[in-house]
Parts: structure tokens; sequence; C-alpha cells
């Protein structure tokens, strides 16, 4: 049973995703009833050139069993391509919602653009891919941070 689910759960993501994505984990658990699949243990998820780590990842489902939800929640850190750009970052909660194509991260929040060294620091990033737009939000005690280098006109 257990099996069938984890085949299941590999043939929605290439449904869902035009691209592969691969998924490898210690430890895998499905629910089906509650439409929740968690897996633990040196995870790591690849699609394309965009890769995710982290210690645990809850899948959230529809009756369908696609997924609407992906939320990384132990350590995660990741590696994205958007626009051509590479973004690396981590915080201590990593929410893709499939429907709305947006990255959340919460807790600790940093993405590195690496091709101009720019970094985003907050409580809360969020990163629409669709509408290309970034968000970011701190607590009052704690202002977010954007820090780039400038370029030298001589």
């Amino acid at each position: 049973m257990a099996y069938k689910s984890l085949v299941g759960l590999f043939l929605t993501f290439n449904i869902i995703f035009a691209d592969s994505i691969e998924v490898k984990a210690l430890n895998f658990y499905a629910d089906e009833n509650a439409g929740k699949s968690i897996l633990s243990g040196n995870v790591v998820v690849s699609r394309g050139k965009d890769v995710l780590n982290t210690e645990e990842l809850i899948i959230f489902m529809d009756k369908d069993r696609k997924p609407l939800r992906y939320e990384a929640n132990k350590n995660p850190k990741f590696s994205i391509n958007l626009s051509g750009k590479t973004y690396k970052g981590s915080g201590d909660k990593f929410i893709y919602n499939v429907l709305k194509d947006t990255y959340e991260i919460n807790g600790n929040a940093f993405i590195h653009e690496i091709n101009t060294d720019k970094k985003l620091y907050g409580d809360k990033i969020i990163v629409d891919r669709k509408a290309n737009v970034y968000q970011v939000q701190s607590r009052q005690n704690k202002p977010a941070r954007f820090v780039f280098e400038l370029e030298d006109d001589k």
C-alpha cells in the first residue's frame, strides 16, 4: 500500500510540473485520508536547477492527490532560478503554494541573489513567481534589510 501511494505521489509530481521532480528522503509517510505526506531525514527535492534541502517536508494534497502546498519545516535551505537569476536562501520554514506559484520563507528569512550579490533579510519573505514580485516583512523591533554593492563609476 505504501509503495502504491509513493508511486502515485511521484506520478502526480510529474503531471503537475512540466519538468520532472525528484524527491529523496530517508523516511516517507503518507496519510491519504488526511491528504498529507511527510518526508523526513536528509530530504532533497530537485526540479530542474531548483533544489530544496530540509530535514522534514510535508506535502498537502487535494482529494485527487494533486499537491497544493509544500512545507519544509526543519532547517530548509534552497537554491532557485527565477528570470535567469540564481537565488540561495534559508529560513525557519519554507512554503511553496502550487496554485499561486509563490514561495514564502518565514522566520529568519534570507535570500541571496548570487548574480548581483544582493541580499534580503526579514522575518518573512514572499516571492510571487508569476508576477515577479518580492515582498519583505519584519517585526517592529527587527527591521527588514536589503544589502547590495554600489558600482563605482570610475
